[in-house]
C-alpha cells in the first residue's frame, strides 16, 4: 500500500483552489491509501503571524481538511509542529543538502524579490523541511501542485543523498502524485495567476467559507473574454481565464475539459456563469456548513488533532531511532 503524505498552511481561508487541486484529491486517496495529512504550521512562520490567528488557522484548516471529506477513521490528521520529528530530522538532512541545490529554488528568489524583510534563513530552508515532513514518515507518493514539484525533486535528491553517503536505503524515493483537471486554478481576475490566498483582491477566490450569493457574485464578476466558449480544449490556449472557468467546472462536476466544451461549445459566458454558479454552490455549501458546525466546537477540532499527533509521534519516533542509528547520534528512546 502507498504511503500518502500532505500538507497545506494555515495561512488565511482556504479557498477553491486548495479544494480542487488538493483536498479533493485527498480525499478520493483514502481508503486505496495509508494517508498522513498535516496542517504545516512551522512553514507558515516563515513569514511574519499573529501567534493567536496562527493557533485559530490551524483549527481553521483542520476543520476543512475534515469538512472536505477526509476521515479521521481512514487518515490521520494533525499539525506539523506537534510532531517533533519535522524539525529534528530537517537539521540532519541539512547537512546533506548542498547549497547549490537551494540556490535553485525559484520560491525563495520569488518572495526574497518583493521584500529584503523576508530574506530570511527558514524561508530559505524551507524546502529541507518540506523534505523532512515527507521523509519522516517515509512517504512513497505526495499529491503536490506544479508549484511544489521542485521542492518534491529537491525531497528525492536528499533521500537519495543520505541513502548514498551511508550505503543504505533508509528513505524512498517519494513520487509525485499531479491529480485531476484542477491541478493548478488560477486567478478568477488573473488567468494567468495562481488563485491565492494571499491575493490582495477577495475576488480573486472563492473562499470555503463563502455563502451562495458571495459565490454567485465573484463568478459573475470573474474575467472572461468576449468571444463565446470554442468546441476544443485546443482554442483555450490562448484565452486564460476561459480556461479556468472551464477547468474548474471540469472538476467541481469530474469530468473532462473536452466534455464541459462538448456540453457548452457556442455558449456565452453569462450562461456559462450561471451554470458554473449553480454547480460550485452545489458542491462547496456543504463543506461551508460543515466547517461552520466544526468550528462552533473546538474542544473536539483539538482532540482530533491530538490523536493525530499521538498517531504522527509513535510512527516517526521509530523511523527516527533508525535514522540516529545509522548517523551514530544519541537516541534514549
Amino acid at each position: 500500500m502507498n504511503r500518502i503524505f500532505s500538507g497545506m498552511q494555515p495561512t488565511g481561508n482556504l479557498h477553491l483552489g486548495n479544494y480542487l487541486g488538493a483536498l479533493k484529491n485527498w480525499v478520493n486517496l483514502q481508503g486505496s491509501n495509508e494517508c498522513w495529512f498535516c496542517v504545516v504550521d512551522l512553514h507558515a512562520i516563515t513569514v511574519p503571524q499573529d501567534p493567536r490567528k496562527l493557533r485559530q488557522a490551524v483549527r481553521e484548516t483542520a476543520a476543512a481538511y475534515i469538512a472536505a471529506g477526509i476521515d479521521t477513521t481512514k487518515s490521520t490528521l494533525f499539525v506539523q509542529s506537534a510532531v517533533p520529528a519535522h524539525t529534528e530530522l530537517m537539521w540532519i538532512l541539512s547537512s546533506f543538502t548542498p547549497l547549490g541545490w537551494l540556490n535553485r529554488m525559484t520560491q525563495f528568489k520569488d518572495k526574497a524579490a518583493k521584500s529584503r524583510d523576508l530574506e530570511l534563513l527558514g524561508l530559505y530552508a524551507y524546502p529541507v523541511l518540506m523534505a523532512a515532513d515527507i521523509l519522516a514518515y517515509k512517504a512513497t507518493h505526495v499529491p503536490v501542485g506544479e508549484d511544489q514539484k521542485q521542492h518534491l525533486e529537491l525531497a528525492r535528491d536528499i533521500a537519495g543523498a543520505f541513502n548514498r553517503h551511508y550505503g543504505a536505503e533508509i528513505f524512498p524515493l517519494p513520487e509525485p502524485q499531479i491529480l485531476g483537471e484542477a491541478a493548478r486554478v488560477m486567478s478568477l481576475r488573473d488567468g494567468t495567476k495562481k488563485m491565492s490566498k494571499s491575493d490582495e483582491s477577495d475576488y480573486s477566490r472563492i473562499n470555503l467559507t463563502d455563502d451562495a450569493d458571495t459565490i454567485a457574485l465573484k463568478i459573475r464578476k470573474a474575467k472572461t473574454d468576449t468571444d463565446p466558449l470554442p468546441e476544443a480544449v485546443a482554442d483555450l490556449i490562448k484565452r486564460p481565464e476561459a480556461d479556468n472557468l472551464v477547468t474548474i467546472y471540469a472538476a467541481l462536476a469530474d469530468i473532462s475539459k473536452a466534455e464541459v466544451l462538448k456540453q457548452n461549445a457556442g455558449a456565452q459566458f453569462s450562461g456559462f456563469k450561471k451554470t458554473l454558479t449553480e454547480l460550485a454552490v452545489a458542491k462547496l455549501a456543504p463543506i461551508t456548513e460543515r466547517m461552520r458546525h466544526l468550528l462552533a466546537d473546538p474542544a473536539a477540532i483539538d482532540q482530533i488533532l491530538i490523536r493525530g499527533a499521538e498517531h504522527a509521534n509513535a510512527l516517526t519516533l521509530k523511523h527516527m531511532r533508525e535514522v540516529k542509528e545509522i548517523v551514530g547520534l544519541w537516541s534514549v528512546m
